[in-house]
């Protein structure tokens, strides 16, 4: 696994983009624009600190490259202040992750898969993966259930 960086305190100024908005985080945060939400284009997500590891999943065959920012990276540059992410998929599809989850060598939000973006078609652009392989704690229903491909949005709940 490769991590890296850290990331600086949540940016207001920050809080809109320019490209196509890929996710937006709304909910007891920090870091919102007018509205309250932060949105992320790709250039934005890929400016914050990269996450690459390799791991199987249930839903791919063989090992995959995954690279995305860590969970725990994205709910600081937004100043998170909750217990609970509900992340929504394109279809309206929701989950709740515990922010618990949210650690150094958890789950990240990836937006490559094996060098390339991946496609609405094949749980793109964004897909919350866990490194099933790292701990046997990631290979349970539950997990596989927050591992949401298709991600368009969270909403932290308030403590």
């Amino acid at each position: 696994m490769l991590w890296s960086g850290s990331v600086s305190a949540h940016d207001p100024a920050a809080a809109r983009t320019g490209g196509e908005v890929l996710l937006t985080i709304n909910g007891a945060i920090a870091g919102g624009g007018d509205d309250g939400a932060s949105t992320f284009d790709r250039a934005r997500l890929e400016a914050l600190p990269r996450t690459v590891f390799r791991t199987t999943t249930i839903w791919t065959d063989g090992v995959q490259t995954f690279e995305g920012v860590s969970l725990a990276v994205l709910l600081d540059a937004v100043g998170a202040k909750g217990t609970v992410i509900r992340a929504y998929a394109l279809n309206d599809y929701h989950i709740d992750i515990p922010v618990s989850d949210a650690v150094s060598g958890g789950p990240i939000v990836a937006y490559l898969r094996n060098g390339s973006p991946m496609p609405r078609r094949d749980k793109g652009p964004l897909w919350v993966v866990y490194p099933y392989d790292s701990n046997v704690m990631y290979r349970t229903e539950s997990v596989y259930a927050r591992s949401i491909w298709q991600l368009d949005r969270m909403e932290i709940l308030p403590e």
